[in-house]
């Protein structure tokens, strides 16, 4: 039996949330994918598990629309890999991830994967030069048939559904130029898709090893897959635990690791932080009026992270030349607590090339 205060200092460890500095080689949540959504996402994330961002050139990372359709950042050299990692399992799951858009598909006798493979060959053809995501989808309207393309009421036009777009394009081969808005495409240079993924890509294999202990419907939740398709690919190597009743596993090289984790150290996570990708959320935030501050449906806030243990939310306030850190404690914070959330708040003015003026304590 392993309590929740075990499971997230484990999972501190195991995403390197308490490391001092670290090189992109060796930085585990590089494996999986670090979501890059708002001005605090994959570079910050890094920067907090010990990466200087600035070190490394642009040329070191990767940008894709995989899990869910999201930006992540990789390791360029890992592209061949990821790209296998990040296929569907199953012409199921492929309908799964695209959304609404497997409908007109199905009506039409297209499978999924087919669509997605169609998709990836037409916007390949189109991408022969970096190219604006609208021109991309524009052309891609021209050439498409129906059962690919939706009206689009805010804009008055024709387009194709956005998560076959999506998920298409490292399908393809294609990149998303760092720092473009809107996002511009590219091709991937010497892109190769890998045969398959080795045990370090592996999806099911990289959740469980980051956000483990875990079930087979955390990782489809996170994947947006069919449970049926996780449990078919579920590793061997895996001992079960029992988190508060509840029956889930864990890698068994990581078994030691989850009985002796002991976490330590304050962060300022992003609203989009892999550690605030669990899908046990009761188990990072067990109170629901705290989880749904946490989570909400829009504007998502970041996280403070105190010794292993979620603790309050926090929101960036810049104006003008002034920037603040509003920090909502869920508890009481001791002087030494506050000083270090200072102290984070200080290092993410650093990070953003600002100057922090204040950071006010909403107690």
């Amino acid at each position: 039996m392993v309590d929740r205060r075990q499971v997230m200092s484990f999972r501190v460890r195991a995403q390197q949330l308490d490391r001092v500095r670290g090189g992109l080689d060796d930085t585990a949540v590089l494996d999986i994918g670090v979501q890059d959504t708002g001005p605090d996402g994959a570079r910050w994330a890094l920067a907090l598990r010990g990466v200087d961002v600035a070190a490394p050139p642009a040329e070191a990372f990767l940008l894709l629309w995989t899990v869910r359709g999201a930006p992540h950042l990789y390791r360029r050299t890992d592209a061949g890999a990821v790209a296998a990692a990040v296929e569907p399992y199953s012409d199921a799951d492929a309908g799964k991830r695209i959304y609404d858009a497997a409908k007109p598909l199905k009506a039409a006798g297209i499978g999924n994967l087919a669509a997605l493979e169609e998709v990836a060959s037409r916007m390949r053809a189109v991408v022969t030069r970096p190219t604006v995501k609208g021109e991309v989808s524009g052309r891609l309207a021209e050439v498409m048939p129906e059962p690919y393309l939706r009206a689009c009421r805010p804009c008055g036009a024709t387009h194709l559904y956005e998560m076959p777009f999506r998920l298409a394009a490292v399908r393809a081969g294609l990149e998303l130029r760092l720092g473009t808005s809107p996002p511009v495409l590219q091709r991937i240079p010497g892109f190769r898709k890998a045969a398959a993924p080795d045990d370090r890509f592996d999806l099911v294999r990289a959740y469980l090893r980051l956000l483990g202990p875990a079930t087979p419907r955390h990782v489809a939740d996170y994947l947006d897959a069919p449970v049926k398709d996780v449990k078919a690919r579920w590793p061997s190597d895996v001992v079960e635990v029992t988190v508060d009743g509840e029956r889930r596993w864990l890698l068994a090289g990581d078994e030691r690791a989850l009985a002796s984790a002991d976490a330590r150290g304050c962060r300022l996570l992003g609203p989009f932080d892999l550690f605030l990708q669990a899908r046990d959320r009761s188990t990072l935030v067990p109170d629901a009026a705290r989880a749904k501050e946490l989570w909400p449906v829009l504007g998502r806030p970041g996280a403070v992270l105190v010794d292993g243990e979620l603790v309050g939310t926090w929101r960036p306030r810049r104006s003008g030349r002034t920037f603040t850190v509003a920090v909502r404690p869920w508890r009481a914070l001791d002087p030494a607590t506050r000083d270090a959330v200072v102290e984070q708040a200080e290092r993410l003015a650093a990070y953003r090339a600002v100057n922090l003026t204040g950071v006010d304590f909403d107690s």
